[in-house]
């Protein structure tokens, strides 16, 4: 009976990974995620000011937040909310300014009664439901949590502000994806439970396509790049009575209240390219992967910034290119200097890599 119940779980979660991705809502509605320059990448220290380079364009308000549980009205001197996420080439993380003003902050208790930002995201689009109680399968959900609960999209029931307890809650089997190397939080407010006032929280999630209970070592941390689009959405949980049994208000941003489980009721953000103040004049840059190493054969990647009219490879053999992504076969063993030169109207650049590309 148990290996049945196990080859069950085992082909339900199977369909799920191998389904085409799911419609989102709000069909025609996407959102940005800012790219910050490596060298620019914000301080998780609760100060704002990292964040002064992106534009209001990116900037996601409470207007376009719905209470879809009560129905609240929107008042922004109850609760107000901007939120701003962003992300930085070669790094697979999700960075976050949230910025709230409300005019009580529950946050006495050490339970899950707390204000709460509500995060889910889908790195691969893989869609369907992701809790326990959704299993497809309908199993038990204690047998469901383990193989199921938050593995191929995962929400975070983020503390606003933490007392006295981790900063979020991972509603999933894998509570270790709250901790470094793969989060980081910090906030910065002065009030007191009860009390108005403004909370800034900045915080980092890394997204996975495949997050098991095992632990990290099987784990499958999804691959952001420009103009990639990832399912996200979040929710606000605004309590405000220390007393009271659930939350006022339900504001969510993908106006369906079970994006907290099924990710294919999550919304469109698209990874951006630099902004182009932010862009390079002409950046020479590249990548290579070997095809084939007992032919000594490599297979080299323009990745250069700016408007590029020419450009030339020196393989470090005598041979050279003038492709954009030349294939290139070594004749001896040896440890090579390969350098690409490329021109445009604003200059010149060069990319040399030393040693990197070693043949046998």
């Amino acid at each position: 009976m148990r290996d049945d119940i196990l080859a069950i779980m085992r082909l339900a979660f199977l369909l799920v990974l191998l389904a085409p991705a799911f419609a989102l809502e709000r069909p025609g509605v996407e959102f940005k995620i800012f790219q910050f320059p490596a060298d620019r990448m914000p301080r998780i220290d609760g100060d704002p000011s990292d964040w002064n380079l992106v534009p209001d364009s990116y900037s996601i308000g409470i207007d376009q937040l719905k209470d879809t549980v009560n129905n609240t009205p929107l008042d922004r001197n109850d609760l107000d909310v901007k939120v701003k996420a962003g992300w930085v080439k070669g790094e697979n993380r999700l960075y976050f300014l949230y910025e709230a003003s409300d005019n009580y902050w529950d946050f006495e208790r050490p339970d899950l009664h707390n204000d709460i930002f509500e995060l889910v995201v889908d790195g691969d689009l893989s869609g369907g439901p992701f809790i326990k109680q959704m299993h497809p399968a309908k199993l038990d959900v204690n047998q469901a949590h383990f193989s199921f609960h938050g593995v191929h999209a995962q929400n975070y029931h983020i503390f606003t502000p933490a007392r006295g307890k981790d900063w979020t809650m991972v509603w999933g089997c894998q509570p270790w994806i709250k901790s470094m190397p793969w989060a980081n939080a910090a906030y910065r407010y002065d009030f007191k439970p009860g009390e108005r006032g403004k909370l800034t929280l900045e915080f980092w999630i890394t997204p996975f396509d495949y997050a098991p209970y095992d632990g990290p070592e099987k784990a499958v941390v999804s691959k952001l790049a420009e103009n990639k689009v990832i399912g996200m959405s979040w929710s606000v949980l605004d309590y405000d009575d220390v007393n009271a049994k659930t939350y006022r208000g339900f504001w969510n941003l993908s106006h369906k209240t079970t994006m907290y489980g099924n990710a294919s009721d999550l919304v469109a953000f698209r990874l951006m390219p630099l902004e182009p103040p932010l862009r390079p004049n002409l950046d020479a840059d590249w990548s290579f992967r070997i095809l084939d190493l007992d032919r000594r054969l490599v297979a080299f990647h323009d990745e250069s910034s700016g408007e590029v009219t020419a450009r030339k490879w020196d393989f470090g053999d005598g041979k050279s290119s003038t492709e954009l992504h030349p294939v290139h076969q070594y004749e001896k063993p040896g440890e090579y200097i390969v350098i690409l030169n490329v021109e445009g109207p604003k200059g010149k650049s060069r990319r040399s890599k030393v040693w990197d590309v070693v043949m046998r």
